[in-house]
């Protein structure tokens, strides 16, 4: 095998790797909170919100986008001089924790039912989404714009979770 095809098989099993570990992760936390979705389809829901069909399209197509994000930051990084490098370890390691507090959410909002303390968790997951999609931004565009709809989808969220949380 030629030197440019091993590097070509490398660099696409990482970007199915990146891609993998989000929606790997998605896939677990919805097996958690399937039973919890009739829960769901009870409650009083906000103007806006969207019919029940949407969401694991949209979570499918997010998590696809995040995995990329994380293998365009990953790469940037690996290519990178120490400045490069520290950066991207920083991103990823945002990247990593908004994760974790995605799932998190997931699990407090569904299962739990616990509408203001999910909320919470959205909001530091929020943060933490806007600090990533800054150093995205610093580091790759295709990032960046892999991260905007996600930040744009969290917003959203906010909304449907704050509202939940009030009307029940």
């Amino acid at each position: 095998m030629a030197r440019n095809d091993i590097k070509t098989v490398g660099k696409v099993w990482r970007i199915w790797l990146a891609i993998a570990i989000p929606l790997g992760g998605g896939l677990l936390v919805s097996l958690f909170t399937r039973d919890a979705m009739g829960q769901f389809n009870s409650l009083e829901k906000p103007f806006l919100a969207p019919p029940d069909w949407l969401f694991p399209v949209a979570w499918t197509i997010l998590y696809i986008l995040m995995g990329l994000a994380s293998y365009y930051i990953w790469h940037e990084g690996h290519l990178g001089k120490k400045k490069q490098k520290v950066m991207a370890k920083t991103a990823l390691w945002f990247y990593g924790i908004q994760l974790v507090f995605n799932f998190a959410w997931t699990i407090v909002f569904f299962n739990l039912g616990w509408y203001w303390a999910a909320f919470v968790l959205l909001l530091v997951m929020w943060m933490l989404e806007i600090a990533l999609v800054i150093l995205a931004g610093k580091m790759s565009k295709a990032a960046l714009w892999c991260l905007i709809p996600y930040l744009l989808w969290t917003t959203f969220a906010g909304y449907l979770n704050l509202m939940i949380a009030i009307l029940n």
